[in-house]
């Protein structure tokens, strides 16, 4: 068969896919917007200022398949979609909230507003553990690279400049800053050149990961200008490509229209060609599963050669029970979903409206893994992505009359730091890593002053 040609099976999904999905508008709304959409009607005057306010320092977007299909508007505001996707006054700190609703009720100066907005911004850490700098790519001659991170050995992050948008936003997300507007805080390229060459040069690199935003808002031609190239044969050591996606949930319609059966096509090369294409997909509650138009779009993408696995936070407002993890992940695996990760919330952005303490983020991790067989438990976590690598909470312990946080790498900046556990003193409000302490009476971590030399040496 050619290379260009999709297989019979793929054929058949296309031809069999709900015509109704196929052709769904897509609708979506702002912090502009806010007004226009209906369903807000319900909530009081009051309710909707804050919104405003919210909207004017953290990114707001919501598309209609949203509002439509996935939140319960007769549990509003407590409904978990409703929590995930619209502003929240506790998503401020009351500080910045009443500044920024007091520049609004006088009618401020635009320059006034945005001036306080950047100021606030500034102070919710836009790019948490060294994006900017500490896992910057650097070329032969150490310029940096834009739009690549290389933080860990096998693995090159690439922020595709068309995929920079989501087709919603969480109200949590990490990666808020590169959606308000600020060309200083956004990491992005079109250079896809630039990207193959620098993956050329280095063999030890085994997985690209697109993410973003979401590089699913792309169309499948752009998107190809950038995974075509791993099939040749100087690329024959990039053996997985991951996409990093909320579009199963929140527009499944991507993979189910014309640009959805290119997006199939070119995830069957792959395929065909022995490389592993996984969409590293965000799930932050069951029921975002539950939908026919969802369920079509995984069964679609799996059917192509594609693998789908899961990950995300546990939140609070949203998913801070181990009954809904249980669930999320047994679901996941029946529709052939790999559960893949369990994050803290980062350190970042509307954290502290989020944020669980780490030793209950634990405690509902192990429930929840207790509750589901041992295909689910393949979920990792309770995981933070730090600055040094991803740090698992294995568990508390008590050791020699000490409580204790025992603690591992899961992946690190130095590969050799990864599975050697270490211990942090007990602190039942900790929620991430720089509120944690060394254990009996230890002064720095086995891998402070390396991870310090590393940082210094990926700035200069």
């Amino acid at each position: 068969m050619p290379a260009t040609q999709p297989s019979e099976r793929l054929l058949s999904l296309i031809s069999s896919s709900p015509a109704t999905d196929r052709n769904r508008p897509f609708v979506v709304y702002t912090a502009r917007d806010l007004e226009r959409i209906a369903p807000l009607a319900r909530l009081s005057e009051a309710q909707r200022f804050d919104m405003r306010v919210v909207s004017t320092v953290l990114p707001f977007r919501v598309n209609q398949y949203v509002i439509d299909e996935l939140i319960d508007w007769n549990a509003v505001p407590d409904d978990p979609l409703f929590q995930l996707t619209f502003p929240q006054r506790g998503m401020l700190e009351e500080a910045h909230f009443e500044e920024i609703a007091g520049l609004l009720r006088r009618n401020a100066d635009k320059s006034d507003v945005d001036q306080a907005v950047a100021r606030i911004r500034g102070a919710l850490n836009p790019h948490p553990a060294g994006q900017m700098l500490h896992n910057a790519a650097r070329d032969d001659d150490g310029n940096r690279v834009d739009g690549l991170q290389h933080k860990y050995r096998e693995t090159v992050l690439f922020f595709p400049a068309q995929g920079q948008t989501c087709h919603s936003y969480c109200s949590f997300c990490f990666r808020w800053a590169q959606f308000v507007g600020d060309k200083s805080l956004r990491i992005a390229s079109s250079e896809a050149g630039q990207l193959a060459h620098y993956l050329a040069a280095h063999p030890e690199v085994s997985d690209l990961l697109l993410t973003g935003g979401d590089p699913m808002v792309m169309k499948t031609a752009h998107l190809a200008r950038y995974i075509e190239p791993l099939l040749a044969p100087a690329l024959d050591h990039v053996q997985t490509l991951r996409i990093g996606t909320k579009a199963l949930s929140f527009w499944p319609q991507r993979f189910l229209d014309k640009e959805g059966d290119a997006l199939l096509r070119l995830f069957e090369r792959l395929a065909r060609a022995d490389k592993q294409v996984a969409l590293m997909a965000h799930y932050n509650h069951w029921r975002e599963l539950e939908t026919d138009t969802a369920r079509e779009a995984i069964r679609r993408v799996r059917d192509s050669g594609a693998m789908i696995r899961a990950q995300g936070p546990l939140l609070a407002h949203i998913n801070d029970d181990p009954a809904v993890w249980a669930r999320l992940w047994r679901e996941q695996v029946r529709l052939g979903i790999v559960p893949y990760y369990l994050f803290a919330e980062r350190d970042t952005g509307a954290r502290r409206y989020f944020e669980v303490p780490l030793e209950r983020v634990w405690r509902i991790y192990r429930e929840a893994i207790q509750q589901v067989s041992g295909v689910a438990r393949t979920a990792r976590g309770p995981s933070m992505s730090a600055g040094p690598g991803k740090v698992e909470i294995q568990g508390v312990s008590e050791i020699n009359g000490e409580r204790v946080f025992v603690l591992r790498f899961i992946q690190g900046r130095n590969p050799d730091w990864v599975q050697r556990p270490f211990f942090a003193t007990f602190d039942p409000e900790a929620t991430w890593l720089d509120q944690l302490r060394p254990a009996f009476g230890e002064p720095k971590w086995f891998w402070q002053d390396e991870y310090a030399e590393l940082c210094r040496n990926a700035v200069t």
